[in-house]
């Protein structure tokens, strides 16, 4: 019998926190581990995704007769939240290209690019499919050591932005840049193990963010000291 203990939850929280756990088939959860998961309203499940309930250190499997109705199992209902939230963000980069091109169709172009990019996430996720990194272009605050980190924005987008000449670019790109970071929340919730998909997406926003200090200033990089 395997025990399953608090610090043991500790360290994958700390790396991806999660709102549902797997119980594997033969393992107990120490009086810690449990107390932990209620503290945090985590739900339990086991290996073959039926729901549980937890008391006096044991974990009891318990099968929920309405869980069909309610979505599913937790990998289902992963499963589904991480493809629907690829769709609309895939559609947001159509959206944010249409919204810009007539504006600038050199940028529009790139956002499109990008998109494809986002795209082969679908093939990483469901294929385990590999892909080379997006290349970078250094500038003062990015470079080949963190443009596949997740990073501050480089300067904060506000109503002064919009009465610049660039002004309606920067805020779609933004509005863009914005879901990407929402996405990777949604990688975190799903317990996505494959480490080349957030890094793709920080690549990805990292490029937004050159694009939209080019719009602001030109050739200089405008990320905040």
């Amino acid at each position: 019998m395997k025990y399953i203990t608090e610090e043991d939850l500790r360290t994958i929280y700390k790396v991806t926190p999660f709102t549902s756990y797997k119980l594997d088939t033969g393992t107990r959860l120490t009086p810690g581990a449990r107390q932990f998961l209620q503290d945090r309203h985590i739900s339990v499940y086991s290996a073959d995704g039926e729901a549980m309930q937890v008391g006096d250190g044991v974990v009891v499997g318990q099968y929920n007769q309405n869980r069909s109705a309610n979505g599913g199992t937790p990998d289902l209902l992963n499963k589904k939240r991480l493809e629907a939230s690829l769709r609309s963000t895939g559609a947001l980069f159509l959206q944010t290209a249409s919204d810009i091109i007539d504006q600038d169709p050199v940028m529009a172009q790139k956002v499109l690019e990008l998109g494809e990019n986002f795209n082969d996430i679908k093939a990483m996720n469901e294929e385990g499919r590999s892909f080379p990194a997006l290349p970078c272009t250094p500038c003062s605050g990015i470079n080949g050591d963190n443009f596949s980190c997740e990073m501050e924005d480089c300067f904060a987008i506000t109503s002064f932005h919009l009465q610049m000449a660039k002004g309606r670019e920067i805020l779609h790109l933004h509005r863009l840049r914005c879901a990407l970071h929402e996405f990777l929340v949604v990688l975190m919730e799903v317990r996505c193990t494959n480490k080349e998909i957030p890094e793709r997406v920080c690549q990805i926003i990292n490029q937004l963010n050159q694009m939209i200090c080019a719009a602001f200033g030109g050739e200089g990089c405008q990320r905040k000291a």
